[in-house]
């Protein structure tokens, strides 16, 4: 790893609404008996040097899983920014890596990948890209490695309407770290998706 793992903070993204999932907050839903954020932040333990979660609702649920718990600036569900913003906010490290509480395969080598892309083009960011089932490759946007002075532009960037991960990365001189399987990134949009996958192989 190019960064030590103790400059880093890695942040499970957990503020949405949960829209498609009937409302429910996403982060709470049980994956084979432990809830999806704890998952993610047991992936991270041995990747990071500290952990937080970012979530808006059932704190104190957040709170007993044994790390700080900090919501959106702004209320209102305003969307990832808002979420990486908050977790950028109160990051005590100089880089913080995101990851979302849906996707509980990610790569135990994600820290690692995205430390060395940064470290490698000096960047102040970096995010992972897979290709989807047709060979498309698509940023996995919520997948990030940022440096954690970041934070004021990105909040004036959210100040001034911006809600596009996407776009705002590419402001920023985001690189990008490929990987070629889309899969341990695919979020669980829906309670049926995610009992399709605790029914599947444990990676």
């Amino acid at each position: 790893m190019a960064i030590a793992r103790s400059d880093i903070t890695g942040a499970v993204l957990s503020g949405g609404q949960g829209a498609r999932m009937g409302g429910a907050d996403k982060g709470l839903q049980p994956f084979r008996g432990t809830p999806l954020a704890q998952h993610a932040l047991e992936r991270l333990k041995p990747q990071v040097g500290s952990r937080i979660v970012n979530a808006n609702r059932h704190l104190e649920s957040y709170r007993a899983m044994g790390v700080p718990v900090w919501p959106d600036a702004e209320g209102g569900f305003q969307g990832p920014l808002a979420g990486i913003l908050a977790s950028l906010q109160h990051c005590d490290t100089g880089w913080l890596v995101t990851v979302p509480c849906d996707a509980p395969h990610f790569p135990h080598d994600l820290v690692a990948r995205l430390s060395a892309a940064v470290h490698d083009a000096s960047a102040a960011a970096a995010v992972v890209e897979a290709p989807d089932e047709a060979g498309v490759v698509r940023l996995q946007s919520v997948f990030l490695m940022l440096r954690a002075r970041l934070a004021p532009g990105l909040a004036s960037a959210l100040g001034g309407g911006e809600r596009k991960v996407e776009r705002w990365l590419s402001a920023v001189g985001c690189v990008r770290v490929r990987y070629d399987d889309s899969e341990p990134f695919a979020n669980l949009n829906t309670l049926e998706e995610l009992r399709a996958l605790e029914a599947g192989p444990v990676r």
